[in-house]
C-alpha cells in the first residue's frame, strides 16, 4: 500500500491554513445557491453546523482528493447540495462565511450533509431525473435502476453520491454521462476500480472482487498486522456457545469487530459461517468469544487479497448447493442452514443462518435447509 503522511484537520482553524480543503467546497456552496443571508425571523431557531474534513484515498492508500463537508451536527460533486428543501430551515453562519450585517443567519435553499432531509431529497431528485430518461427501479433493490431498449441494456447502481454505470453500448454510456454532468456536474472516475471498500480487478477471463485494503486496515486496527496466520477461521474441535467464562469488558468493541467481519463477507464467503456463529453473542460476549473473533483475523492474515471471481465465460447455468448442521447450536439445539449459488462458475449468493425452529430429525432439518435454498433460487 502507498504511504501518505497527509493528516485530516480536526477543526476549521487548522483547515483554513491549507487552501486545498476549503475553497472547492465554498465555491460549490455559492454556485448551488445553497442559502440566502437574512435576519432571523421571530420565533425561529437556527440550527448549528460544523465542518468535517476527510481525505479520500485510492485503493492503494494514496490520496485521491481532500474533501470538506459542511454538516448539521461516477461521484457526484456535492451531491446533497442538489436536493431541494420544501420547508424553512435556518442555520447559524458557518466558519468561513461572512455577512455584511451582524446577527444574520443562513436560510437554506438546498440540502446540506447531515440534515435529516438530505438523503431523501437527493435520492428523489436523482431518481426523478433517471426516470425521465426511461429508467425503472429494480423490484429487489430501489438503488438499482435499469433501462432496456431494442439495442442496449443500461444499469445504474447508486450509493449516496457514488454511482456505478454499466451499459452494453459505449455510445449510450457517453450520452448518459453527458446528461448527468449537465444536470448534476458529475466527476467521471473512469473504469471501476474501487467502490465502498471493494477493489475491482479485470482480466480477459473475468472480474475479481476483493477487500484487501479493508482487510489490512482491520488487522492493523486490531494490532494483529504481524500475527501468525492460521489455516481455518474456526477451530473444528470446538463449538461456540454461551459459556460460563468471564464477560468481555468492552461489548462495543466486540460488536464493532464482528460487524466489520460481517462487511467482509461481501467478498469472503469463507468466513460467513464463523461470522454467523460470532453474531449470536452480541448482547453478552465473553473473553473466549472475543478470542475466536481475533482468530478469524489471524485466518484473514493468511490471504487478505482473497475474494470472489466473476467469470467472463458465457455459461449462464444456475446451480446451487444446500446443507445443514443438525442441532448445530449448542444452546438452543436449532440446526444451521447453509447454501451457495453459482451462475456458471461465478459464486453470486451464499448464506449461513440458524433455523427458526428445532428439528427433531436430521431429515427434517435437511428439508428446512432445502426450502430456504429454494426460496433463494426462485
Amino acid at each position: 500500500m502507498a504511504l501518505s503522511y497527509e493528516t485530516e484537520p480536526t477543526n476549521y482553524k487548522e483547515a483554513s491554513k491549507d487552501p486545498r480543503w476549503m475553497q472547492l467546497e465554498l465555491n460549490s456552496l455559492n454556485h448551488n445557491h445553497t442559502w440566502d443571508l437574512l435576519d432571523l425571523p421571530p420565533n425561529a431557531s437556527p440550527i448549528g453546523s460544523k465542518w468535517v474534513f476527510k481525505i479520500k484515498r485510492h485503493a492503494d492508500g494514496s490520496v485521491e482528493r481532500f474533501k470538506a463537508r459542511l454538516w448539521h451536527k461516477l461521484d457526484v460533486n456535492n451531491a446533497f447540495l442538489h436536493g431541494d428543501l420544501h420547508e424553512a430551515i435556518y442555520m447559524k453562519l458557518p466558519h468561513g462565511v461572512l455577512s455584511s450585517k451582524v446577527g444574520q443567519v443562513c436560510k437554506l435553499n438546498k440540502s446540506l450533509y447531515g440534515l435529516k432531509q438530505a438523503s431523501r431529497q437527493w435520492f428523489e431528485k436523482l431518481t426523478t431525473f433517471l426516470q425521465s430518461q426511461g429508467f425503472i427501479h429494480a423490484h429487489a433493490d430501489h438503488t438499482l435502476l435499469t433501462k432496456i431498449d431494442s439495442s442496449s441494456f443500461t444499469a445504474i447502481l447508486m450509493y449516496v453520491d457514488d454511482i456505478i454505470l454499466a451499459e452494453t453500448s459505449l455510445s449510450m454510456i457517453n450520452t448518459l454521462k453527458k446528461a448527468l454532468d449537465n444536470t448534476f456536474h458529475i466527476k467521471d472516475l473512469g473504469q471501476l476500480k474501487f467502490f465502498l471498500g471493494l477493489e475491482v480487478a479485470r482480466s480477459t477471463k473475468g472480474i475479481t472482487l476483493c477487500q484487501r485494503k479493508y482487510c489490512l486496515e482491520l488487522l492493523h486496527d486490531a494490532g494483529l498486522a504481524g500475527c501468525k496466520p492460521v489455516s481455518t477461521p474456526l477451530d473444528a474441535s470446538s463449538r461456540l456457545h454461551q459459556d460460563d467464562g468471564s464477560s468481555f469488558s468492552d461489548v462495543t468493541a466486540y460488536r464493532r469487530l464482528v460487524g466489520r467481519h460481517l462487511f467482509l463477507t461481501t467478498t469472503r464467503p469463507d468466513i460467513a459461517f464463523a461470522t454467523q456463529q460470532l453474531s449470536q453473542f452480541m448482547s453478552a460476549p465473553t473473553e473466549s468469544h472475543y478470542k475466536v473473533a481475533l482468530r478469524v483475523l489471524c485466518y484473514l492474515k493468511q490471504s487478505p487479497a482473497r475474494g470472489i471471481f466473476l467469470s467472463q465465460a458465457l455459461d449462464l447455468q444456475l446451480s446451487g448447493f444446500s446443507d445443514a448442521d443438525w442441532g448445530g447450536c449448542v444452546d438452543t439445539r436449532r440446526s444451521i442452514s447453509g447454501y451457495c449459488f453459482f451462475i456458471g462458475q461465478s459464486l453470486v449468493s451464499w448464506k449461513a443462518k440458524k433455523q427458526l425452529t428445532v428439528s427433531c430429525y436430521s431429515v427434517e432439518e435437511e428439508y428446512r435447509s432445502l426450502a430456504s435454498a429454494t426460496r433463494e433460487l426462485q
